[in-house]
């Protein structure tokens, strides 16, 4: 009896251990439709420039050194560097970091990609977000290196808007290869963003050096910029909102966003790129892309503006 347990759990564990690389090896050897693919390759601009944040801010240095393979020769990153991190949050940023090294070559072993497109990551590109969202400019400037409280206010800028664009592609996808994809990529995606809002949440009501504006302000003036970017109403929430807008409307902490049902936004590729581009139009490059996004979504874009 005992061995025939064994011998059935050695069979479920070999069984199971296929699952997730099977199916990446079946997307090579399958035709995956073309739509598919254009919405698998599209979220590579974000995990570039997730990967690339992540990185410098926890090392000093990015995917040339971590991963070259998967860069494709494109250019380096411009202004990323190592942040001032206390030695939790620099942990905790490290291993956002090679997890989005992880979402790159995932992609990439699925769908063919592209190269690494030209990625501002400098402080003066983030103060200009803050300073968008605040419609004033803040003096100094904000810089997301400078500690580790900055660097998570930047941090909030960029997992959450990747994790909208997979809720927004998953019903369109048709191969179940590519929603296998995106629902492993979403629920870690997922996981960062609540993470950074959890270590924000805690501090919500502390003020911001040398500011006197609150974590919370920040987040909700953030997100408040987004849905204005987006041009496509309410589908990002700051971590202190209205009673009415909070989970069931019953309470003003908001640690994660979602709708009235507590479900996530979904967001299409065009209003992800008017936000990273900074301006509100998905034809016009700026903010983290000075030069465009690539993939056929975002270039088809570029091509009409």
């Amino acid at each position: 009896m005992a061995m025939s347990i064994l011998v059935f759990l050695i069979l479920l564990n070999l069984s199971s251990s296929h699952s997730y690389s099977d199916e990446l090896c079946i997307g090579r050897s399958t035709t995956i439709p073309q739509p598919d693919v254009d919405l698998l390759e599209f979220p590579l601009n974000l995990e570039y420039l997730e990967a690339e944040f992540f990185l410098y801010g926890a090392l000093g240095h990015g995917l040339d050194k971590v991963a070259p393979n998967l860069t494709g020769g494109g250019p380096p990153p411009m202004g990323a560097k190592r942040a001032n991190l206390d030695p939790f949050t620099r942990d905790v940023v490290l291993q956002f970091a090679l997890q989005e090294v992880g979402h790159l070559r995932a992609i990439k072993s699925t769908v063919k990609g592209f190269s690494r497109p030209l990625l501002d990551l400098s402080a003066k590109s983030f103060a200009k977000v803050v300073d968008k969202a605040f419609g004033v400019p803040l003096n100094p400037p904000f810089d997301p290196y400078c500690s580790s409280m900055n660097y998570l206010i930047a941090s909030y800028l960029i997992p959450y808007v990747g994790l909208t664009g997979y809720v927004g592609a998953n019903p369109k996808l048709m191969s179940a290869v590519s929603r296998r994809l995106v629902a492993g990529l979403l629920g870690v995606e997922s996981g960062q963003d609540a993470v950074i809002r959890a270590l924000l949440y805690e501090k919500a009501m502390e003020k911001v050096h040398p500011y006197g504006i609150t974590v919370a302000e920040f987040t909700n003036r953030i997100s408040s910029m987004r849905n204005k970017l987006g041009h496509s109403g309410l589908k990002d929430e700051g971590l202190i909102v209205p009673r009415v807008e909070g989970p069931e409307g019953k309470i003003r902490g908001n640690v994660l966003a979602g709708d009235q049902h507590s479900l996530s936004y979904a967001r299409t590729p065009e209003e992800i790129l008017r936000i990273v581009y900074g301006g509100g139009d998905e034809r016009v490059p700026g903010g983290f892309f000075p030069k465009g996004a690539d993939g056929r979504i975002a270039r088809s874009h570029l091509h009409s503006a």
